[in-house]
């Protein structure tokens, strides 16, 4: 007679701890979350969830963790693809001796698609439900995504010179429309306009994107003050910072999203928070090039929302948020020359709500909460390096391994079961980063 008055769902997940990052820092011992058509219903004792809820599909992870799904708030996915092609190099001389001239041979729809599905497949298997990417052929990154299960946000590129994808920035901007148009109500797909930097893009541009971006209600993904060559730079062009060079424009607002940031006055700083304007942070990235140091503390002590992201496998050169995570609460403290900065809680709230929330995307995903979509990543907390267990939540960010990944919803669907990828043929993965390897490999030796 039980069984009769228990309500039917989708899914329910058992687990040793819940971190909800919900703003109130608390972790749920022996919690349950219940979930149907897509949607988290509540987060609850595990024993009152067995009297309560029948599950089409049930999961017992009483080793577990389950945190919200990673959000990667900055990336390029296809340059999976150019992992470990040029390495060990300043920025400038990187992209523009080595990156730019092989993208400018290889990039092509197949190279973003096939590119674009080895990125997911690796963001996946470390916990990332949700990534923002900006790089060409983004229709085909949106493709990828749509087929694979994951939550995206393309950041369509604009600059003034001529890609394989578009030949000016009038045309960038075209295509970033019909693209928001296409996937205006995707459940997983959203647009966004990604100037690539102040340095690649005129005032006229810009002063169109800030326009349509208002009209769109759409973010504005952009890499600024990326390192003090950038500001050198501008100084001597305009005798203005780029960020002064954007505030009179119109574009630092809500929309903006800053992307690493190396290089901040307090002034600076101030501007950023009094508008509202979010920075993705990418630690791993900005070391490897030795860009400069994000002062994290002192965005988070001025109230600025700060993001986490990967870059791309090419300046990284992995898409792992769990180490970025560690990585990002490591270099906070040596920054700040404060032990106590950056703290755990806050490491992976930048990981998870905040990247959310830089997306315009937290009133959806970041936070496992009741009425929130069921993007939920399970992590094994039994392995040798995490024991033995004082406190769950200073492991998941000092001594988290991706290996630890054991299963991921998005949406409440399952993609990745036991860490293995569902909804990809990984064999033809294989197969096609080895085409490509071999095409690029012979590229170097000509």
């Amino acid at each position: 007679m039980q069984q009769e008055t228990l309500r039917q769902i989708d899914l329910l997940i058992h687990a040793r701890w819940i971190v909800p990052v919900n703003g109130t820092q608390p972790i749920f011992d022996d919690h349950s979350i219940a979930v149907h058509a897509g949607c988290i219903l509540e987060i609850l004792p595990t024993e009152i969830s067995r009297q309560r809820y029948l599950a089409t599909d049930e999961f017992d992870l009483h080793e577990h963790a389950l945190i919200p799904g990673l959000v990667n708030a900055h990336g390029h996915a296809a340059m999976t693809l150019l992992r470990g092609a040029a390495d060990d190099m300043p920025l400038h001389n990187w992209l523009r001796d080595f990156i730019w001239p092989l993208e400018g041979r290889w990039v092509s729809e197949q190279f973003v698609y096939e590119g674009t599905q080895l990125a997911i497949a690796e963001m996946l298997l470390g916990g990332t439900t949700c990534f923002a990417d900006m790089y060409f052929f983004p229709d085909a990154a949106a493709r990828a995504a749509k087929e694979i299960g994951i939550r995206a946000q393309l950041s369509c590129p604009v600059l003034d010179f001529p890609s394989a994808w578009a030949a000016n920035a009038d045309e960038y901007i075209s295509k970033a429309t019909q693209l928001h148009d296409t996937y205006r109500h995707h459940p997983l797909i959203n647009v966004a306009f990604g100037p690539h930097a102040p340095y690649t893009v005129s005032d006229a541009p810009l002063l169109k994107i800030a326009v349509l971006a208002e009209e769109m209600d759409v973010p504005i993904h952009m890499h600024v003050h990326e390192t003090a060559q950038e500001i050198q730079d501008a100084l001597a062009a305009t005798g203005k910072r780029p960020l002064q060079r954007l505030a009179e424009l119109g574009l630092v607002s809500p929309r903006l999203v800053c992307v690493h940031a190396t290089q901040l006055t307090d002034n600076e700083i101030a501007l950023l928070h009094d508008n509202g304007a979010s920075v993705v942070h990418c630690p791993e990235s900005n070391l490897k090039l030795a860009s400069g140091f994000c002062p994290v503390a002192k965005l988070n002590q001025a109230g600025v929302n700060v993001a986490l992201g990967t870059d791309g496998a090419a300046s990284n050169n992995d898409l792992d948020m769990l180490a970025e995570m560690r990585t990002a609460a490591l270099l906070g403290k040596a920054v700040a020359g404060d032990a106590s900065a950056v703290p755990a809680y806050q490491a992976l709230q930048m990981a998870t709500l905040n990247g959310a929330r830089a997306l315009g995307m937290d009133d959806k995903i970041g936070s496992l909460e009741a009425g929130k979509l069921a993007d939920i990543v399970a992590v094994r907390m039994d392995c040798f390096n995490a024991m033995p267990i004082y406190n769950p939540l200073s492991h998941l960010v000092y001594s988290s391994q991706s290996s630890q990944v054991s299963h991921v919803w998005v949406a409440g669907k399952l993609l990745v079961e036991g860490g293995r990828l569902t909804t990809i043929d990984t064999q033809k993965l294989r197969d096609n980063t080895l085409v490509w390897q071999a095409l690029l490999q012979s590229d170097a030796r000509h």
